[in-house]
């Protein structure tokens, strides 16, 4: 079937999520922020995305803005900085606003001139998501930002990629979904989507029963892609 909706994972999909840690270690007086900056951001997001697989599981939900929060704390403690809390608080502040990738806004504009639907579906909190929306400047470009509070469970399970067919009405087949996580996209395979991972870092493929369509290193060609499928 010929694609209608083209959905998007958020974070390291459209937002860098390293941004944060990112612009805070530039900021004068982060000389301890500095020297570790590029590994604390990698702790935080492993550690954030753990959590939510773990909680899936248990039954434990709750809002991602408190396991982003976990993750940091986690992370900072990891790198010897545990007991900085104003560096704690504007990294959490960043984290509202993170930056989109440089070919975001353009891509996303493509996509809404060519007819195409387009929409986040995130484990984000919604005020993080909006947040993140109005700091990228995308919001015009968006049909929706479906976030997982909606159904009370973390990807990947099946009722979060069910959202984007009950509010487009389409079928599985007719979407084109997009993550930079290698299991995110792999499982929404395994529901029925056309999928595209968003491979920035040339990772190894997950060993997992699917496997995403599609393989990009980053989101230029996404139109292209959308049309021909």
């Amino acid at each position: 079937m010929p694609i209608k909706a083209c959905v998007f994972d958020a974070y390291g999909t459209l937002f860098d999520v390293a941004a944060a840690a990112r612009e805070a270690a530039a900021e004068p007086g982060r000389e301890a922020l500095a020297a570790c900056w590029q590994k604390l951001a990698g702790d935080w997001r492993l550690k954030q995305l753990q959590y939510t697989w773990l909680r899936a599981v248990a039954d434990a939900h709750t809002d991602f803005w408190e396991v982003t929060q976990n993750g940091l704390d986690w992370a900072l403690e990891a790198n010897g900085l545990q007991g900085d809390a104003e560096l704690r608080a504007r990294l959490l502040a960043l984290y509202f606003e993170l930056s989109a990738y440089p070919e975001v806004p353009k891509m996303l504009a493509q996509l809404k001139a060519a007819g195409f639907a387009t929409a986040i579906l995130s484990n984000g909190e919604p005020k993080m998501l909006a947040g993140a929306v109005e700091s990228a400047g995308v919001s015009d470009v968006l049909d929706d930002v479906l976030s997982v509070q909606d159904v009370g469970v973390f990807k990947p399970h099946a009722s979060v990629y069910q959202m984007v067919n009950t509010r487009f009405g389409t079928a599985s087949d007719e979407v084109l979904f997009v993550s930079s996580n290698g299991w995110d996209a792999a499982h929404a395979s395994g529901f029925g989507f056309t999928t595209v991972w968003v491979n920035r870092a040339g990772e190894p493929m997950d060993r997992l029963p699917w496997t995403p369509a599609h393989v990009l290193s980053d989101l230029t060609t996404i139109p292209d892609l959308a049309g021909a499928a």
